[in-house]
């Protein structure tokens, strides 16, 4: 399993074993479908490019049976353009896909969760609404590009809004989130994984 992607991939603020792509490799066990420990190309704070440079230097060279990309997040934080997000976003879903030994079955996009719900958005001038609209905007962008494709497909953006009524969904940084709302991400992931390989 390769999972590409930003701070919400890598697992910021909380333990290692509690970011989303191991929860899933400890679901898939209880199925008898046994993976590696994912390969991890993320950083916090990385947008669409810096992402796509680190893959460009890490110069993996295998093929995977799994690929997860959850992307863009910065981008919007940082008032990037949404054109040049969908461009961006376009050659890393490329790149996933070539990854995945050009199996678009086996790829599998993940929605950006809403951060303006949070403690850390509170605080944010934009306030929550104008995040949300915004997250909104770049997530019909991953989204239209990831069914051109015929990859997968993971909404995680609503369940991410329910962290308004519930902190536990929140890790202690007040931006992040918890190894509880990972692990709701990991439950979709490791459904969807089943539902291929079977």
């Amino acid at each position: 399993m390769l999972c590409l992607g930003d701070s919400y991939t890598i697992g910021e603020a909380v333990e290692e074993s509690e970011r989303f792509p191991m929860q899933a490799v400890e679901l898939l066990k209880e199925d008898e479908i046994d993976f590696e420990n994912p390969i991890i190309i993320a950083k916090t704070g990385w947008t669409t490019d810096e992402l796509a440079s680190a893959i460009k230097e890490r110069n993996l060279t295998g093929k995977y049976d799994v690929v997860t990309l959850l992307i863009g997040v910065n981008n919007q934080y940082r008032s990037r353009e949404t054109e040049n997000y969908r461009h961006e976003f376009h050659e890393l879903l490329n790149t996933a896909l070539a990854y995945a030994n050009q199996n678009p079955a086996h790829v599998f996009v993940l929605s950006i969760p809403d951060w303006g719900v949070t403690p850390f958005g509170n605080n944010d001038p934009r306030g929550e609404k104008k995040i949300g609209e915004e997250i909104d905007q770049f997530n019909t962008i991953n989204k239209v590009e990831t069914l051109k494709a015929k990859a997968n497909y993971i909404d995680i953006t609503p369940g991410s809004r329910l962290a308004k009524a519930d902190g536990a969904l929140i890790a202690g940084d007040g931006l992040h989130p918890s190894a509880k709302m990972y692990a709701a991400w990991a439950k979709d992931l490791a459904k969807q994984i089943v539902r291929i390989i079977n």
